[in-house]
């Protein structure tokens, strides 16, 4: 009877097993479908959206004036067209794009390592921290500064609640994340205040603006910081996968297999809020990207960070770029900010991944 018994748990093991391999495999074709197609997505969105507003472009034309900036072929467009191309448009889309790659890459990072799936790249205060920041310089009328600030409002808002997390014993994932949400409060409260204390209608409109996410600001300087951002710290983080698929088993997995899991967590965790208040600095504080579009794609391919990572950061480079596109031409000439376009399309979207997951449990 024993040896029967443990036949049949062998072969429920060897079945499951074999499951686990055939789902493997089915994600690696998904995902050699899935990665051109998107890179040629992103390149065709970056063309396509910079041929859209009140100037008629055409996509042949926009594709040569960008080429003709890159040292290949003549300019077709005037000069009048090559500036609303070149100084307007495109570093505009490029931005969209870099800032959609990071939140992206920084919201699958913090789930994994929080193991929360709730997670986005504001989960630490960073967000209420830049607002601060921005805020406090619109208000003193240096808005010039407003990238440094809103980087150094990130930054201060990441040591307080690393800081307060400390405080309160050994730093752990809960810890952190219930002291980032009392210094999100925090800055938070007092960003209401200096508003409500010091802003008059025009300051009070580009705070609004910048508090609700836009990228109607974005210019060469823009693409610099995003881009640098993503070079310099995204990839190092799309380099992490083995790491972050050894976190979501847990810490003991992962200090099994050789890896310093405090070190390395706060590690992760550092380049995450570095990312984030980059990106923050650039294109205010945007909603849903970095919190819904790692669940969609993990839903596609798996929860293989190897592969979810780059694929979340170029579904989410395409998505800020249309998201970006529809708040500057759908109310034209008036632009919504690009925090409601994103929080319009990511909320009854969140809500339907989370029915899924649930009629799937």
């Amino acid at each position: 009877m024993v040896s029967i018994a443990s036949s049949g748990r062998g072969g429920r093991s060897s079945a499951v097993a074999g499951i686990g391999v055939d789902a493997r495999r089915r994600a690696r074709r998904r995902t050699a479908v899935l990665a051109p197609l998107l890179v040629l997505a992103l390149a065709a969105s970056i063309v396509v959206a910079t041929t859209i507003g009140s100037a008629d472009l055409a996509v042949g034309d926009v594709l040569r004036g960008i080429l003709s900036h890159l040292g290949l072929g003549a300019n077709p467009l005037d000069p009048l067209r090559d500036g609303i191309v070149w100084g307007l448009r495109v570093p505009r889309v490029l931005t969209a794009a870099a800032v959609g790659a990071g939140l992206a890459i920084a919201g699958a990072v913090m789930q994994a390592l929080t193991r929360n799936q709730l997670a986005d790249p504001y989960l630490l205060g960073l967000s209420s921290g830049a607002s601060l920041g921005a805020v406090t310089v619109i208000l003193l009328g240096v808005a010039v500064a407003l990238p440094a600030a809103a980087f150094g409002g990130a930054l201060l808002a990441l040591a307080a609640t690393l800081g307060l997390a400390g405080a309160l014993g050994a730093i752990t994932p809960t810890r952190t994340v219930l002291a980032g949400v009392a210094v999100s409060s925090l800055a938070g409260a007092a960003t209401s205040f200096a508003i409500f204390w010091s802003s008059e209608q025009d300051s009070y409109r580009e705070i609004l603006g910048w508090l609700l996410g836009s990228l109607a600001g974005a210019r060469w300087s823009a693409v610099g910081i995003a881009g640098v951002a993503v070079l310099v710290i995204g990839i190092p983080l799309l380099l992490s996968g083995r790491i972050l698929d050894a976190f979501s088993f847990g810490d003991t997995t992962a200090a099994s297999l050789g890896i310093g899991v405090q070190r390395t967590r706060w590690l992760l965790l550092g380049a995450t809020a570095l990312l984030t208040g980059a990106l923050v600095a650039v294109s205010g504080s945007i909603g849903f990207v970095g919190l819904v579009l790692p669940h969609a794609v993990r839903l596609v391919v798996g929860p293989g960070h190897r592969t979810l990572l780059p694929l979340s950061a170029l579904v989410g480079a395409t998505f800020l770029i249309w998201a970006d596109t529809l708040a500057r031409s759908v109310f034209a000439p008036r632009e919504l900010p690009v925090g409601i376009v994103t929080a319009l399309i990511g909320a009854p979207v969140f809500a339907l991944l989370l029915a899924r997951r649930r009629s799937e449990a």
